[in-house]
């Protein structure tokens, strides 16, 4: 005799059974319901329950038929992508960003406010409450409007929200951004590191969105990398996977310097990677031997994981032209097999696009299990 399923099992069927409709729906062009019946493996009357109560929730909408068809047309069904708002947040050394987009990550205003690593915490925090709301403003979105919000940072952040260290801003360490975010946009509020959010975004909609194992690398005036294994962001049991800048040996600390000597000790380099495409050799010189310095950790990375890519992003992937070669050169020295070495077109976008990706992660996970958004 067959056991009939419990309240619980039932309730998590039905979870299941809309997951694999929004899924379906979120992927491709609106479709029917023969069609999202064969895209999730339902049965017809199981896909009509589950399509009509997303219908009630807001989530799904029935798509006008087009005009001159011969007959009555079968119902067509979409995803609501505009049913609500996100916001991501990327809080950076010399740059905060705020966007505000719609389900579907696509962005409806974003602002930017410049700033420098020295600030103290208070400033920088006002300057975040004013690039936010700069933004919210500029959607025509009021702060409860949003279901979501993602957020960036540097440093090690804890499952809370809260900055345990971080050695590149002033007074950083110890920050709840999380509950800080929380009293000027009342949402659920997740926080991480902006390297990992990064790969988080080439994984999603980047140069890597069709590979499964990936080593990201922020490559600018600080290095960082995120961790894609089998498609998903991999944190690690105490959110510091991937953090081999910790240790000196590596040498990221120390390589920006050889950078710094060319440009006077400042932190912009656009007329050394200029020189090097010109072939100054002295300037050529300079990047190789910062390229071998950050080769030793990637090279470690990719022994680790052997991943299919390896991505560059942050503010020196503009510059990929001058990098690519001469990092590509340490790696074959290295490591027993060199990935595809792939550069990102986010430029610097990439972390906030992260964030918004983390804030549409805690969106889907109350759709699919029944919450409300908002809570």
């Amino acid at each position: 005799m067959t056991e009939e399923p419990s309240g619980g099992d039932l309730s998590r069927l039905r979870q299941l059974n809309a997951m694999a409709v929004m899924r379906a729906l979120r992927d491709d062009k609106p479709l029917t319901l023969t069609e999202l019946a064969k895209r999730t493996r339902l049965s017809r009357a199981s896909t009509e329950d589950v399509t009509r109560e997303l219908i009630d929730r807001g989530w799904v909408a029935e798509v006008e038929p087009a005009a001159g068809g011969v007959g009555r047309p079968a119902r067509r069904y979409r995803f609501r992508a505009d049913a609500g708002r996100v916001l991501g947040v990327d809080i950076g050394g010399h740059t905060i960003r705020a966007l505000v987009t719609d389900l579907d990550g696509e962005v409806v205003h974003s602002t930017s406010v410049q700033v420098t690593p020295e600030l103290g915490r208070r400033e920088r925090l006002a300057t975040l409450d004013k690039c936010v709301s700069a933004a919210l403003s500029g959607a025509k979105v009021a702060p409860a409007q949003i279901w979501s919000t993602g957020v960036a940072t540097t440093g090690l952040v804890d499952g809370t929200g809260r900055v345990m260290l971080s050695d590149s801003l002033t007074e950083w360490t110890g920050v709840d951004l999380a509950g800080h975010l929380r009293r000027l946009v009342p949402a659920p509020t997740r926080v991480e590191n902006d390297s990992k959010l990064a790969a988080l975004a080439e994984s999603w909609r980047g140069v890597a969105r069709y590979a499964k194992d990936v080593v990201f690398l922020l490559a600018g005036v600080r290095t960082g990398t995120g961790l894609i294994i089998d498609g998903k962001l991999h944190r690690g049991f105490g959110n510091a996977a991937g953090e081999l800048g910790a240790l000196p040996v590596i040498g990221w600390q120390k390589a920006p310097e050889h950078l710094r000597a060319w440009s006077g000790g400042q932190d912009e380099f656009e007329d050394l990677f200029q020189a090097a495409r010109d072939g100054d050799r002295g300037a050529v010189k300079v990047i190789r031997r910062y390229t071998r310095d950050i080769a030793i950790g990637v090279s470690a990375l990719v022994l680790t994981l052997d991943p299919e890519l390896v991505v560059i992003g942050g503010g020196f992937s503009r510059s990929a032209d001058v990098l690519v070669r001469p990092l590509r050169t340490e790696l074959d020295r290295w490591c027993l097999r060199t990935p595809e070495i792939r550069i990102s077109t986010f430029g610097d976008e990439g972390v906030v696009l992260g964030a918004v990706r983390l804030a549409l992660e805690q969106v889907e996970t109350s759709m699919f299990e029944g919450a409300d958004p908002l809570t």
